[in-house]
């Protein structure tokens, strides 16, 4: 509103210019059959401040619509910086949930919130989907169908997570674990192929300890991969480690139930040989 007062100074003051009477007696000079105004000629009279030539009234429509196309775009502004404001403020909101649905191992309504946001273009919310479409899929009660399609769909999801945010860690790691599960439909080919991508994203030891590392006890099969390499290393005492911390590993999903089961036999076998 301090605009439109620093402009409508600039409108015209008074009734502006009237009929073509008011011009001459002003400027002194006569009207056509003023016999006063020839015998007394009048000075010219020095011009009002802010008056204005022309029609006053359209100029004052105008400088109304600028005054009121300003504010529209000011108004403008604001409006859209509170949506992006409220935007991230709800994506907030629902990562808090979804964090909250899969610590609680209630996978299928973790699935059912995100899917609402499939379209979205942030990659917290995308990785989180892939995630979720693979917890799907390894349920026991998921037909071999559907769960091919959730493993192709978590897939995509973790790639569009990749493609919004490249330095995004856990979109590396999600769409490393899910390239590995499509291997499973594709042939043992493709799977090799596979392999080498999954390399430049999250594999072997290296990659492992370094996932680790940035995000502690992030997956399950993390910690039942580590324990199995170093079998294969033959360094019990560390593959007893990373398998009794698989073991221990709070199971959220049917996957990490079975990863449980595993590295307790892997613990059991490992102290028969001993």
């Amino acid at each position: 509103m301090a605009v439109a007062a620093r402009l409508w100074r600039f409108l015209p003051l008074g009734r502006g210019l009237g009929s073509w009477r008011e011009l001459p007696a002003a400027a002194g000079i006569a009207a056509p059959g003023d016999s006063a105004a020839l015998r007394y000629p009048r000075r010219p009279a020095l011009a009002a401040p802010y008056r204005v030539m022309g029609n006053p009234g359209t100029l004052k429509k105008g400088l109304l619509v600028s005054v009121l196309s300003y504010l529209g775009f000011e108004t403008y502004q604001v409006i859209s910086q509170a949506a992006v404001v409220h935007a991230t403020a709800k994506v907030e909101e629902i990562l808090e949930q979804a964090d909250y649905l899969y610590e609680s191992g209630e996978t299928e309504k973790l699935y059912q919130l995100l899917s609402q946001y499939k379209e979205s273009d942030d990659a917290e919310l995308l990785w989180r989907l892939a995630r979720a479409s693979r917890d799907v899929a390894q349920l026991s009660r998921t037909s071999e169908e559907e769960k091919k399609l959730l493993v192709y769909e978590a897939l995509e999801y973790a790639k569009r997570a990749l493609e919004k945010n490249e330095s995004n860690f856990a979109a590396h790691k999600w769409y490393a674990i899910c390239i590995s599960d499509v291997g499973d439909y594709e042939g043992i080919k493709v799977k090799i192929a596979n392999a080498y991508v999954i390399k430049e994203h999250f594999e072997a030891l290296g990659y492992f300890h370094r996932a680790e590392q940035v995000d502690p006890n992030f997956y399950s099969k993390n910690l039942l991969l580590l324990g199995k390499t170093y079998l294969r290393l033959h360094n019990k005492k560390l593959a007893a480690f990373w398998l009794m911390k698989a073991k221990d590993y709070p199971a959220h999903t049917e996957e990490d139930k079975q990863i449980q089961t595993e590295a307790a036999q892997l613990l059991t076998s490992f102290s028969d040989k001993n």
